[in-house]
């Protein structure tokens, strides 16, 4: 029972109550109780917020991260209980929603910002998916515009021309588009001298079946239908050695030609082949430097955006979403909607008590200081008498020397100005002096009388 009763102690006064005022009002010690518990719970989802935040955004390790995770819970309670702290009841509406407004605005805040990091943790798989597929997209995106750029905008044909390059070589430079023409010549002249071959030996065939009397006339042996039919072979004969000729002619202009535009070829591939290798190795580099970077881009900013595009496409997401992050800002702020709702009802035993107290305590202290300040006034007074009294006494002793010195000063004025008096009879009486006279023996009593006794100067300042 007694660990219980220091267990709501502790709790109460984390809530913002005063001890001595729950032993005055145990009363209010439940409800102050459960302030200190809601504080520790919005504290709790703190800590795991940080936590998940600082793993997700940064990578740290768990371990570490629910070290500083622990160190933003202490601070969050801090601040609510700051806000519980600062509430006092008040009667007046104005002035109670004047302190609400600005302490639930922060405490909204800072539900938003322990909300957040929450809600991407229920909904991290569905987050991760997302990621991948915006990752993807954004790796396409950055290709297409490496292929747009004015550095790499020939590329594709250079690539073609790579290529032309290594058929032209690989074929002898047959391959070669600019040798049309002269391809298709060496055609043209293969092909009319198969013609003109095919042409004799039809003749020839003609003129043998003449003389064997197997075709035309039927008459074997050399007659005139033979001799004609030889005469025919024999003129196709030059026709076809002079399309011979043509097409060695053709032939030999296309070798040559081939032969040229393989050594062109040859020598334009080695530098077109170079400067593919260096486009296409700085264009894999700047490709490979984006994956590396996009992949590895699952910040908190990324995984928002994520989220966002999902709620955009999912309505039940959107709503699950929505009510989650409620739910966490309500926990976060209901330790100082608790403190606003309490603040506009009536006061309580333990607001009366305190109210008491603090207005006690501010006439005690006032008290207090009047009589400090009348103290101090009295002990002033008395200084200044004092010295008002060494003053004095300083006065009338100068006062009396500068009399007994006039007086000094008369006598002997007196006695210069006094002529030199004749010897007289002796008498019995004891003689008076001239100069002895009353008021110069009365002068020189009050000297002595008004004259201080000398004392050192510390006693003099100490007595003061």
């Amino acid at each position: 029972m007694a660990g219980r009763r220091r267990l709501q102690d502790r709790l109460a006064v984390l809530g913002g109550a005063r001890p001595d005022l729950l032993e005055a009002a145990p009363g209010a010690r439940p409800r102050f109780a459960a302030l200190g518990g809601v504080l520790l719970s919005t504290g709790g989802l703190a800590v795991a917020s940080a936590s998940f935040a600082l793993h997700m955004a940064l990578g740290v390790w768990w371990p570490f991260a629910l070290v500083l995770g622990l160190g933003w819970g202490a601070v969050v309670v801090n601040l609510d209980r700051m806000l519980l702290v600062g509430m006092a009841h008040d009667a007046s509406l104005k002035r109670n929603l004047a302190l609400a407004v600005p302490r639930v605005g922060l405490a909204l805040i800072l539900g938003v910002v322990v909300a957040t990091p929450l809600t991407l943790q229920v909904f991290h798989k569905e987050i991760d998916a997302e990621i991948t597929v915006m990752q993807a997209e954004a790796a396409d995106a950055y290709r297409q515009s490496l292929e747009a750029d004015a550095r790499f905008a020939g590329l594709d044909e250079l690539q073609e021309r790579v290529t032309q390059g290594q058929d032209v070589v690989a074929t002898g430079g047959q391959s070669d588009p600019a040798l049309a023409a002269v391809q298709a010549d060496v055609a043209a002249k293969q092909s009319a001298y198969d013609a003109a071959l095919a042409t004799q030996r039809d003749l020839e065939a003609r003129a043998q079946c003449e003389l064997d009397g197997t075709c035309g006339t039927g008459d074997p042996g050399t007659g005139d239908a033979y001799v004609q039919a030889r005469a025919a072979a024999d003129a196709q004969a030059g026709v076809v050695a002079s399309a011979r000729a043509a097409l060695d002619d053709a032939q030999d202009a296309a070798s040559d030609a081939e032969s040229r535009s393989a050594d062109l070829a040859a020598a334009s591939l080695a530098t077109d082949s170079a400067e593919l290798a260096r486009l296409t190795a700085e264009l894999d580099r700047l490709q490979a430097a984006f994956d590396a970077t996009n992949e590895g881009s699952g910040g908190i900013l990324l995984r928002l955006e994520a989220l966002d595009r999902l709620s955009d496409h999912n309505a039940t997401l959107a709503a699950a979403k929505f009510m989650l992050s409620l739910l966490f800002m309500c926990v976060e702020i209901l330790p100082v909607l608790m403190k606003v709702l309490l603040n506009f009802g009536p006061p309580t035993a333990y607001d009366k008590l305190a109210s008491l107290r603090d207005s006690g305590d501010v006439d005690i202290e006032e008290m207090q200081q009047q009589s400090r300040r009348t103290v101090a006034e009295a002990k002033e007074e008395m200084l200044v008498m004092a010295e008002q009294e060494r003053l004095d006494r300083q006065k009338a002793a100068i006062r009396a020397r500068h009399l007994a010195a006039l007086a000094q000063a008369q006598v002997e004025a007196e006695e210069a100005a006094r002529p030199v008096p004749q010897p007289a009879a002796p008498v019995d009486e004891p003689v008076q002096k001239i100069w002895d006279t009353g008021p110069i023996r009365l002068a020189r009593s009050a000297a002595r009388t008004i004259r201080p006794p000398r004392r050192p100067a510390g006693r003099a300042t100490s007595g003061v």
